[in-house]
């Protein structure tokens, strides 16, 4: 369906957060191409004449983030590694928690999705000085790559180039959810993409079937050899249920299903975020508020034959979603699978095969990262993937303690935040 493309107005928040304004941009109302102009690109494409730049750092546990302005831009070290100028960082529930969580060290620099120009690229690279890129900065322990500062590293396999046909707001939020939804699927439950109906992607089980052992990391080769299995792997026609299904990853998860031909039961508030599950492809919605109840209609739905299902939530939902699941080993030796990307339960059934998401995959194998960028640019280009809503706001790294005071007050239920750092 073709839209016009327009932002919202501008919404003005409560009295206590005047600073900020933001606007919704929903994936049918795509602003203008972004950056499509070759002369803009020209413009915003910096002369690197300085080894400093301005970056928030956490330097301490539970405190807000600092802006200082004499963070050194971090250096290439290898011919693979491209610099971004950063232009959006985005803002997810995460980063909330990240006051005490996740943090190799002190002071750091957080930010895991970020959307910005290439200003220093090796000509091998896959991605050239002045292509605008979205980059899904999954290794968290490399300070620079991380999304909060105005120069970001990042490896040429783990950028994606965003097309003038996109919003690169919106497209910038996309990065981790797409790597996780994408790994979920295609590695840990063997799901092929290449049969895709609307774009055809990579079978990544076959990608990792190639890899040499020995360049897995040793903490993620069971999980990634986990989807090799014919008899286990999630088909075409198959039922998978997602809890979290609003949230932005659960979004690309519905999506990339739906492209590869499952049918799929959606778990969310469905009074808040119903329509638009329907707009992306669920076959089946059910309400989260009354647990139990969710749990009876999704074994109603799947006449107790349910296999597989992903939680995006948490440990006490993925052991509500394990009670939903047929544990029974069939004929062929075949089990149930559930994914937990935040936690799983505590009480496992003897017949069931638990997954976590192999994301240090996307960063440490090259065959892998390249694979899915490419596909990711292909599902751009094509309009197969719709874009998340998100919140932006504008104020750049200054403003940002201010724009996670709206995660922290829910207002972004099902969106990202996307903090402007052009201009």
């Amino acid at each position: 369906m073709t839209a016009v493309s327009t932002y919202a107005p501008l919404v003005t928040l409560s009295e206590k957060q005047q600073t900020i304004s933001y606007q919704e941009i929903y994936p049918e109302q795509r602003s203008e191409p972004t950056f499509a102009n070759p002369n803009v690109q020209e413009e915003i494409r910096p002369q690197l004449g300085r080894a400093t730049q301005r970056a928030l750092l956490l330097k301490a546990a539970r405190e807000q983030y600092t802006l200082v302005t004499d963070h050194a831009i971090p250096s290439i070290s290898n011919k693979d590694e491209i610099l971004v100028k950063v232009l959006q960082s985005v803002f997810q529930g995460w980063t909330c928690r990240a006051f005490n969580f996740g943090i190799p060290s002190l002071p750091w620099v957080n930010g895991r999705d970020l959307a910005g120009v290439v200003v220093k690229a090796d000509r091998s690279s896959r991605v050239q000085e002045g292509d605008i890129v979205l980059v899904p900065s999954t290794d968290y322990r490399d300070i620079r790559k991380a999304a909060f500062q105005e120069y970001a590293i990042a490896t040429h396999f783990n950028a994606a180039r965003i097309p003038p046909t996109q919003s690169i707001h919106a497209s910038a939020s996309l990065g981790v959810a797409y790597v996780a939804s994408a790994l979920a699927l295609g590695v840990s439950l063997g799901l092929d993409f290449s049969h895709a109906s609307a774009c055809p992607g990579p079978d990544l089980t076959e990608v990792v079937r190639q890899l040499d052992t020995d360049t897995i990391p040793a903490d993620i080769r069971d999980e990634c050899y986990s989807g090799l299995s014919k008899i286990e792997k999630v088909k075409p026609g198959d039922w998978i249920a997602i809890w979290g299904a609003s949230t932005t990853t659960g979004y690309i998860t519905l999506q990339l299903a739906k492209l590869a031909g499952l049918k799929v039961i959606c778990v969310a508030d469905i009074a808040r975020h119903g329509a638009r599950l329907v707009d992306l492809g669920a076959d089946a919605l059910v309400d989260r508020h009354d647990t139990q109840r969710a749990v009876d209609i999704i074994k109603g739905l799947t006449k107790g034959k349910l296999r597989y299902a992903i939680d995006i939530v948490g440990k006490d939902t993925a052991t509500l979603l394990q009670q939903t699941l047929d544990d029974a080993v069939r004929e062929d030796g075949s089990h149930a699978h559930l994914l937990g990307l935040t936690g799983l339960p505590k009480d496992r059934g003897s017949n069931v095969i638990y997954h976590t998401v192999p994301i240090k995959l996307f960063h440490t194998s090259p065959q892998v990262g390249e694979r899915m960028v490419s596909w990711l640019e292909d599902l751009l280009h094509s309009g197969a993937l719709q874009l998340p809503e998100i919140i932006r706001t504008d104020g750049g790294l200054g403003n940002v303690n201010a724009s996670l005071e709206l995660l922290r007050q829910g207002t972004a239920s099902g969106k990202r935040i996307v903090v402007d750092l052009a201009g």
